[in-house]
């Protein structure tokens, strides 16, 4: 058993079934559940309201939404209405988003750090309940603050948690937020450079950093059959490695094979091409960088990920039946 642990959904599910998968998790003693929102798939927003709706006592982050694409005014009264909904159980995971994907939709992520600042500096006061004036560089706001007439005037409890990957972003993180959602792809030892970084930014900031929480994702197949489980991973790191080139770098992916699988991926990329291209991606990769296999195997994994200072593993559940991955990390 774990001290804590998280589910991460994203978009492989109906959204329906999601309500009953959160149910579960809470029911077998997990801390939260993270929803994803990267791609152009899934909003994060709509299904975490939902969650908090049906649960009791279950976190609900987002994993992770972007600061570029909502006006600040607007996450700080979305975070808002979602505590309103689940009072202290509302997570922000936040990230800096990635490239191709917010050049194609006309976003130029320059100055990311910077950007990155102004957002949490600016959502923090907000929350806050302070009225606030900013002229930065990426916001600009005049005496606005959540003007809540009718409900709970005061300070909101809504962790920000950064979603860093970059050795610079990692840093900041430490400096400035409450916790780090680290990555998924990438090997446990992957957390030493990472945890340095974070301890780095808290010194600068003035804390301690123990008091940086550290929730990572984890790509989590469990199958009785270790090869199908292992299969099953495969047909997701073909796409992420191909679409997702960040982490392809932090997962330590030949550039080789990246560029191999990129050209037989289209955007976004089909069924077909993903059997296609999925024979490039390796066992020993699928076993460094992911949970995969019998129960016993994931939870070995996920306890090396722990080992290496992870606080809470989200984990992501690919394919395979749910309530097995559920009842494989139990809590009861």
């Amino acid at each position: 058993m774990f001290e804590r642990v998280a589910l991460y959904l994203q978009d492989s599910h109906d959204l329906r079934d999601g309500l009953d998968y959160v149910r579960m998790a809470e029911d077998y003693g997990f801390e939260a559940v993270w929803q994803a929102e990267s791609r152009l798939v899934r909003d994060a927003i709509v299904p975490m309201a939902a969650y908090a709706a049906v649960t009791e006592k279950l976190k609900v982050g987002s994993g992770v939404i972007n600061n570029w694409t909502r006006n600040i005014g607007l996450l700080a009264a979305t975070f808002l209405t979602l505590d309103d909904l689940a009072p202290d159980r509302i997570i922000c995971g936040i990230g800096a988003w990635w490239d191709p994907l917010a050049k194609n939709v006309g976003i130029d992520r320059t100055k990311p750090l910077l950007a990155m600042r102004e957002t949490v500096e600016v959502l923090k006061r907000l929350l806050n309940m302070e009225r606030v004036s900013f002229e930065g560089e990426f916001i600009q706001v005049s005496g606005i603050e959540l003007d809540v007439v009718h409900g709970r005037r005061e300070p909101r409890n809504v962790p920000i948690m950064i979603g860093a990957t970059g050795d610079k972003m990692m840093e900041l993180t430490g400096e400035i937020a409450d916790g780090c959602v680290l990555n998924y792809c990438v090997p446990p030892e992957y957390n030493i450079k990472a945890l340095e970084l974070l301890d780095k930014g808290a010194k600068k900031a003035g804390r301690r950093f123990d008091d940086i929480d550290r929730p990572q994702l984890v790509v989590c197949s469990v199958d009785e059959d270790h090869d199908k489980a292992i299969d099953t991973t495969r047909e997701l790191l073909t796409q992420y490695l191909a679409q997702q080139p960040h982490i392809a770098k932090a997962s330590g992916v030949s550039s080789d094979v990246v560029a191999e699988i990129q050209s037989i991926l289209g955007w976004p990329a089909t069924h077909e091409q993903i059997q296609k291209a999925k024979h490039l991606v390796p066992e020993e990769l699928i076993l460094k960088i992911t949970a995969s296999g019998t129960p016993d195997e994931a939870r070995s994994k996920v306890a090396e990920y722990i080992k290496n200072g992870c606080t809470c593993p989200i984990l992501y559940p690919v394919g395979g039946d749910m309530e097995t991955l559920l009842k494989t990390f139990s809590q009861k």
